[in-house]
């Protein structure tokens, strides 16, 4: 992490888990036990592994902000021409497209699993801490550990339904818990993280603590949690623990008291849009991050983003826009979605037509349609140089440093109309002001308004297919499907994507074989797969 680092090979080895066996970790909690989690400093630095265990769950295997894209209507598998066809199984709900691709989110498991370990942990451990002389710092590392816990789970549930619901550090064979159990454990540990975390501004707020959970994050996760729950699971309330006028309120709160605002010019939220003015991290927008440095290597520092890789030009650099592996290619409807004078568009893709880029390596790229992502993707210098590299990382794959910023105020201000707050309106104007600037014209602020909103604000962040699903799941499926034409290695081909798969996998991912295998069958595959 950029703020908060662990540097001891104590709390590496106390903290890290196995990944040979399902739920399994290795027995190195007497250590713990016995000389450790005694003191507030002991918990702190738990703490500090606990958002490392979150910065570390997309370091290999398929991040979910690359996924919830490609899974969408927004970009395509995309990748080398050469490559297997898993993002294409990704793609397109179907495991005959690549039937080797069994454990396409393995890695993701393990490490969501380890991560969570950390969390419950601590957890387990408050009572044994001597709080003596600091009484105030247990309700705030509790509230962090229990915000990144619900983190986890949103991000597991979503992608699997349902999963091992686990809240104390066990190795045990646990069955699958049901959706209504976990989104109620989630929306307990964010609940009580919303009323514990102190209430401090944004604009008062120490760049020491930037990265770190606040109350403003957790109330704002609320919202999104309970927005895709009550849609996807056509419920009223989230798991009988949060009504739609508390999350209302919830939201309403981090607008009127957070301290966040919109930066001024939309493109200046993303460092290849903006360069020379880019907002820079932790800017005014920015309610929660994952935080990423330049410091990965290969001998166990893991602290980089690993997947800003795979939206890389394929193979070719065009400053600022630095190499990659492709995956993502953007589905020119995306591009065609904007109206001109809509200042997201550039910002947002790398249209190579528009930008005049000689793009020369058309014969490498799978499902290439002249769009590419702008928001997150690699940058360099004039001589093609990584500007990761140029910091001190060790290569262009495992050293970029951009931050995922999970929550954007934008985001805040949409949630709230969407939920109907008394300002539904002025907010879906702010967010429009911004992007459409000199042209902007109020709409009203309907629940189809705000939905197409969502998409042009949001776009390539990560949100588009949740936000589909939340709509239903036939829904989320007619609007993906389609087919068109893409080039593969400059051959025009016809890329099909039927809503039929859709719904058979109620937009749910591959349960990895290998955990079911480990599990002796306790773990059932989701339909579709």
């Amino acid at each position: 992490m950029k703020k908060i680092q662990l540097y001891t090979l104590l709390l590496v080895l106390i903290l890290s888990g196995c990944t040979k066996t399902f739920l399994e970790v290795e027995d190195v909690t007497s250590v713990t036990e016995q000389n450790y989690y005694k003191t507030p400093e002991d918990a702190y630095k738990a703490l500090v592994g606990c958002y490392d265990g979150l910065q570390q769950v997309w370091k290999d295997g398929i991040a979910l902000p690359v996924a919830a894209e490609v899974m969408a209507d927004n970009t395509f598998g995309g990748t080398g021409n050469s490559d297997g066809f898993g993002y294409q199984m990704m793609d397109e709900f179907d495991k005959l497209r690549s039937p080797a691709d069994q454990n396409l989110f393995n890695p993701n498991w393990i490490n969501y699993y380890h991560a969570l370990y950390r969390c419950n942990m601590l957890l387990s451990k408050m009572d044994q801490i001597d709080w003596a002389n600091s009484e105030s710092l247990r309700p705030v590392y509790e509230s962090e550990a229990r915000f990144l816990r619900a983190y986890l789970y949103f991000d597991m549930t979503r992608l699997w339904g349902s999963v091992p619901l686990i809240t104390v550090p066990t190795n045990e064979n646990v069955p699958q818990a049901s959706p209504d159990d976990i989104y109620k454990q989630i929306a307990e540990d964010l609940e009580f993280a919303a009323q514990n975390l102190p209430a401090t501004k944004y604009t008062s707020q120490s760049p020491a603590t930037y990265g770190r959970v606040t109350k403003w994050a957790a109330e704002a996760l609320i919202g999104r949690v309970f927005l895709f729950y009550t849609g996807y699971y056509g419920k009223t309330d989230l798991a009988g623990v949060v009504t739609k006028a508390e999350a209302t309120t919830w939201l309403v709160d981090v607008i009127n008291n957070g301290g966040f605002g919109l930066v001024s010019n939309f493109a200046d939220l993303w460092p290849a849009a903006s360069v020379t003015t880019y907002a820079g991290e932790d800017n005014k927008e920015t309610v929660f991050a994952i935080k990423y440095t330049f410091t990965s290597d290969y001998d166990g520092n893991t602290d980089g983003n690993h997947w800003l890789v795979m939206y890389g030009l394929r193979d070719q650099f065009s400053t600022p826009y630095g190499n990659g592996w492709g995956g993502g290619t953007v589905n020119p409807k995306l591009w065609n979605a904007y109206q001109a004078t809509d200042t997201r568009r550039e910002a947002s893709i790398i249209s190579i037509v528009d930008e005049e880029i000689d793009f020369k390596m058309k014969g490498n790229q799978r499902e290439y349609t002249g769009y590419y992502v702008k928001k997150y993707t690699p940058t360099c210098d004039e001589d093609g140089n990584s500007i990761a590299v140029n910091k001190g990382g060790a290569n262009f794959m495992v050293g970029q440093f951009q931050d995922y910023v999970s929550i954007r105020y934008a985001d805040v201000l949409l949630m709230a109309a969407e939920l109907g707050a008394a300002s539904a309106q002025d907010y879906f104007d702010d967010v429009r002001r911004r992007a459409f600037k000199n042209a902007f014209s109020s709409i009203p602020a309907s629940l189809e308004n705000i939905q197409k909103e969502r998409r042009l604000e949001f776009a390539l962040e990560g949100h588009r297919f949740y936000d589909l699903l939340r709509q239903g799941v036939a829904t989320a499926a007619n609007t993906i499907a389609e087919v068109s034409t893409v080039q593969n290695g400059g051959v025009s081909t016809t890329k099909t994507i039927t809503a039929a798969k859709i719904n058979e996998t109620k937009g749910l991912v591959q349960i990895p074989y290998t955990q079911i295998t480990l599990s002796n069958g306790v773990l059932k595959q989701n339909n579709g797969w």
